[in-house]
């Protein structure tokens, strides 16, 4: 599907249009759904730091390990059997682009979690990428969100490589850097550890509705 099949015409998609089935994040259900500082866009951008990695599925893993009762490593076979979820959400980008209105499928993250068992000296999150050795954080409470989830498939179609494909994290309630592209290994740690962007100036939590875009 080409990204111009993604264009979005009219009006923005709204929470009520989606069957009882569906995860819709808190955010869409606001009057207002732009944060302070931010322009809807209707196009479904590309942006990334680096290189675009290509992962073959019968090489791929997803790793959960750090601070967890029973660690995992999922081969791409194994996470397609796992429960799956469909979510709506809004995607708000640091650069001040904002799509309204995206239904995320995969798996969610309190799946993943519930299975690896989360010890209770594990505070925060660090997911790293299959794009060489990049990272990010985030607080555990946040990455545990009702909306967050491992998604391989965005508005009907598999997760494309340049939206990073075949899997990233989708975290509907921070800015968008913090939903990992390509994502590889999640590890639960004690003490916050800034990833690469958090290191080079952007906020080191990310909300969009108090324009947490950099510092401290």
């Amino acid at each position: 599907m080409s990204e111009a099949d993604k264009y979005q015409y009219g009006d923005s998609p709204g929470h009520h249009d989606h069957a009882e089935d569906v995860i819709i994040s808190s955010d869409t259900r606001r009057d207002n759904r732009i944060p302070p500082g931010q322009t809807r866009t209707r196009k479904w951008p590309v942006l990334q730091y680096g290189r675009v990695p290509h992962v073959a599925l019968d090489t791929w893993e997803l790793t959960i390990d750090g601070l967890v009762e029973r660690p995992l490593t999922l081969s791409w076979n194994e996470f397609q059997r796992l429960p799956r979820v469909k979510v709506f959400s809004d995607f708000h980008c640091v650069t001040t682009w904002s799509r309204l209105g995206n239904l995320w499928e995969g798996v969610s993250v309190r799946e993943l979690m519930d299975r690896a068992g989360v010890r209770p000296d594990a505070h925060f999150v660090v997911a790293h990428g299959y794009d060489d050795g990049w990272t990010t954080n985030m607080p555990l409470d946040d990455f545990l969100s009702p909306d967050a989830l491992f998604a391989d498939r965005h508005d009907g179609h598999p997760l494309s490589a340049d939206h990073g494909g075949p899997l990233r994290l989708v975290v509907p309630l921070l800015y968008a850097w913090k939903s990992a592209k390509w994502v590889q290994r999640i590890e639960l740690v004690a003490e916050d550890r800034p990833g690469l962007w958090e290191q080079a100036g952007y906020h080191n939590h990310g909300d969009p509705w108090t324009e947490e875009r950099f510092g401290p």
